[in-house]
């Protein structure tokens, strides 16, 4: 392990006014959104589309890293490069998504735990020779009745911090995501208190399996009230709850948080990332890393047919514009009509 490679690439990932684009949905997860809007579920339409926001114009403008799906690392771009080299010379981090999936958790129903760590040493090894340079785990964290259990908490915690380890060692900079769900009518302070704890934990045990924290980015989702739940928040009072919380936990070692979006619309995501922005007085920057509320118009737009591609181009970069104004705290729901 050599920190100092580490540090300079995570800094590198929440360069000023940047954020990561995830572009790295599982097939099934890929299926269903090409499903909903009738693309054929074909290797090269994934190919293609992934292709078509990666060659969009002035991406590197606002984007600093893309995280890939292991199907697309071994993908070329139009112009004959993999996807890697192709990212490299546009300025952009190439990543990999590392994890299985999240699956159930034995003897706890309703709650999950991520898989991937076996030959996971072997894996990434592989990957760094295809040109990644950092890597994504996603715990997964459910709200309902008797849930989250300590044992889930802890043991998708054991999990990340294990798989933070290998990719070190091997000078890959790990995304650790503990990702509370939004499904759910629970209220704002119930996502806090869940989400604390989880994070909570997830740092003790980083801690305790060495992790240096000045070579990792923390992926969170925000503190926000349940998709279901009726007692809406304002953009002012999310920011409040989800400053208070990173402070209750991140060190100040970390070079920076990226935010999942987590099933909010793309203006939310963006409106609340700005006003995080506007009173963070944490010393770790605070970006995003969106897949959905980056590129799901830009897919509706391209929508499998490549004469699209350039109208299809013009969404994703607006909404990278969009989302680096709000890395920045700059961003309002008035810019949306530019």
């Amino acid at each position: 392990m050599d920190i100092n490679i580490l540090n300079k690439i995570a800094v590198e990932m929440v360069a000023d006014s940047k954020g990561i684009l995830a572009i790295d949905e599982s097939h099934g997860t890929c299926k269903k959104r090409f499903d909903a809007l009738n693309i054929d579920v074909t290797e090269e339409n994934r190919r293609s589309y992934r292709d078509m926001l990666v060659s969009a114009n002035s991406l590197s403008d606002y984007i600093s890293g893309a995280i890939l799906f292991d199907e697309t690392i071994r993908q070329k771009t139009s112009d004959g490069s993999t996807f890697p080299d192709y990212l490299d010379k546009i300025g952009i981090i190439p990543g990999i998504k590392v994890d299985a999936g999240a699956k159930p958790f034995s003897s706890h129903p309703n709650e999950k735990i991520t898989e991937g760590l076996d030959n996971l040493t072997e894996r990434m090894e592989e990957y760094s020779s295809l040109g990644a340079k950092f890597a994504k785990w996603r715990a997964v964290i459910t709200i309902g009745e008797n849930i989250p259990s300590s044992a889930c908490m802890l043991a998708n915690s054991h999990a990340l911090a294990r798989y933070a380890s290998i990719c070190q060692e091997i000078n890959i900079v790990p995304i650790v995501e503990p990702e509370v769900l939004m499904d759910g009518s629970h209220n704002i302070n119930k996502c806090f208190e869940v989400t604390n704890t989880m994070q909570s934990i997830l740092f003790e045990t980083l801690d305790k399996l060495d992790i240096n924290f000045s070579g990792i980015i923390l992926k969170p989702n925000m503190i926000t009230p349940g998709a279901s739940c009726v007692e809406k928040s304002s953009p002012e009072e999310i920011a409040e709850l989800t400053v208070k919380c990173l402070g209750n936990n991140v060190p100040k070692e970390v070079p920076g948080i990226a935010f999942l979006s987590g099933g909010q619309s793309d203006e939310d995501a963006s409106n609340n990332l700005s006003n995080i922005n506007k009173i963070n007085n944490n010393p770790w920057k605070v970006t995003f890393s969106y897949g959905r509320a980056l590129q799901l118009e830009a897919m509706k737009k391209w929508g499998g047919n490549n004469q699209n591609i350039i109208e299809a181009q013009k969404i994703i970069s607006k909404r990278a514009y969009m989302n680096s104004l709000a890395a920045s705290g700059k961003y309002d729901l008035s810019m949306e009509s530019i």
